[in-house]
């Protein structure tokens, strides 16, 4: 059963700003289940939002290492995006401008952290049955996209 927590993020004055990541490793990639809305329960790319004063990547490297126990290298951007949700009185529950970043694992232990009640890789052609949101899909073809072909993201 999923814990209650006071959300801040709902019905904000403005877009809050997150960060994710397509962590690949051996040609798999690193999706978790989360464990707080927006999309508790749903199998999703690890991310967070920002903190005051902390930078994209310094933000990234934090999240990543709070809800998957791992320390990243970071890589490109792979996309900027809005995920805007509504409740049903058509009024913005949830408003996030998006980053998402390539990184591969630097060290740490694969764990399920702070937001997360699963985290583990998969290959991408076996994502199916996860039922990851068709945007998270598109990022993830994307960053495998970016960490076969793109100049200087290649990773042994």
């Amino acid at each position: 059963m999923n814990e209650v927590r006071t959300d801040s993020r709902q019905y904000p004055e403005r877009p809050v700003v997150g960060v994710g990541a397509v962590i690949v490793r051996d040609g798999q990639v690193l999706i978790v289940k989360r464990r707080y809305e927006p999309l508790a329960g749903r199998w999703s790319l690890p991310g967070g939002t920002l903190e005051l004063g902390e930078t994209l990547e310094s933000g990234l490297i934090r999240e990543m290492r709070e809800e998957t126990g791992l320390d990243v290298d970071v890589g490109p951007v792979i996309e900027v995006f809005d995920r805007i949700m509504f409740d049903e009185a058509q009024r913005v529950r949830y408003h996030f401008v998006l980053v998402d970043y390539l990184c591969w694992p630097a060290g740490g232990e694969l764990c399920a952290g702070s937001d997360v009640d699963e985290a583990i890789f998969v290959d991408p052609g076996d994502l199916g049955p996860y039922n990851l949101t068709e945007k998270a899909q598109a990022v993830i073809d994307r960053g495998m996209e970016l960490a076969r072909v793109g100049p200087g993201t290649v990773r042994s």
